[in-house]
């Protein structure tokens, strides 16, 4: 016969509610008795049924994961195993499961975050991107179901639990910083403009060339995927102006790669003749060469407050949305310097 909460609840020498409530991780439940009745389970090799739990509960104990794209497109960019790793984390402290969207196509990601809702797969969603006017965040917030969002949301970001950078002083700053370097044709390499982050960034670097009076040249800014052939193709256009940048900020370490392959083709030397600088500070940002100047934006304490966030909402419904600042800072390495132009 199968070790049951009643031989758990005899070894602790406590209840069996208080063994339910210490499976469930009920904040009631002192540490003491949690430890005691942990050591009991993995004495007996009591595992708990999640399943029959769940059906009494109607809890899934799965949140769902929302990638901006296909997962195979997005697992190139080391920013998503590392808010994943976070996210992970945290779900793992309080025993829950990740389920993955799966999709190529936006209408596919639609339908299929519409059936983890639906089909009550999982308790909450966390959304790994923010875009302007999104489909699947307007139908979240409409059907009130528990989510957090990576990133700010596009409206009722007051009324809406997310995560995120100060991404507009974070972009004005490293801006600055070459500013500071005595550059002044500084180029914007960001992402689709349909995300937020990247007008947020596009505002801060704007800022940073209003502050130090320097005009503001639209064919300096550029927008387009987070890959490496991207990031080749915005410099190959940035470097044959007539009056090209000096200096290029970033907005991702993926996109910073192929900037640096493209101007090591060119023949340019980095940075001697261009200062390139980038967000995220993923490890290939320390082992480009040259390594990489970039933004450290703290991707697994993204999200692990992302992971909490959400379910603080799904253990306390009606508490108030939960907004998080998480810290960003400069790594300056090889990639930046003096302008010697």
């Amino acid at each position: 016969m199968g070790i049951t909460i009643k031989d758990v609840a005899k070894l602790a020498n406590v209840a069996p509610s208080t063994v339910s409530r210490v499976i469930a991780n009920n904040p009631r439940i002192s540490e003491d008795t949690k430890r005691r009745v942990r050591e009991a389970m993995d004495y007996l090799g009591y595992h708990p049924n999640f399943t029959a739990r769940s059906l009494a509960n109607r809890s899934s104990r799965a949140i769902g994961i929302v990638m901006p794209s296909s997962a195979e497109k997005a697992f190139q960019n080391p920013f998503f195993p590392e808010v994943l790793r976070g996210i992970s984390t945290k779900a793992h402290e309080q025993e829950y499961t990740l389920l993955m969207s799966t999709g190529t196509t936006e209408d596919e990601i639609y339908r299929a975050v519409v059936g983890m809702v639906q089909g009550r797969r999982v308790d909450g969603i966390v959304l790994l991107y923010s875009r302007v006017d999104d489909r699947i965040m307007n139908y979240l917030f409409e059907q009130k179901f528990p989510f957090t969002v990576v990133g700010k949301p596009y409206k009722h970001d007051d009324l809406i639990n997310h995560v995120d950078n100060d991404n507009f002083r974070a972009s004005k700053e490293l801006t600055e910083f070459h500013i500071q370097n005595g550059h002044e044709r500084i180029g914007f390499v960001g992402g689709s403009l349909s995300l937020v982050v990247t007008t947020d960034r596009l505002l801060g670097y704007e800022k940073a060339l209003q502050n130090a009076k320097i005009p503001y040249r639209s064919e300096y800014v550029i927008h387009a995927d987070f890959a490496v052939e991207e990031g080749r193709k915005a410099v190959s256009s940035l470097m044959n102006l007539d009056d090209p940048p000096t200096a290029l900020v970033v907005t991702d370490d993926l996109m910073a790669l192929g900037v640096l392959r493209m101007l090591d083709d060119m023949g340019m030397r980095v940075p001697e003749d261009v200062s390139v600088s980038s967000f995220n500070n993923a490890m290939i940002a320390e082992l480009a060469t040259p390594s990489l100047t970039s933004v450290d934006i703290n991707i697994y304490e993204l999200g692990y407050q992302a992971a909490d966030t959400l379910l603080h909402s799904i253990e306390q419904p009606e508490a108030s949305p939960r907004i998080i600042k998480v810290n960003h800072h400069i790594i300056r390495r090889q990639s930046s310097g003096k302008n010697k132009q």
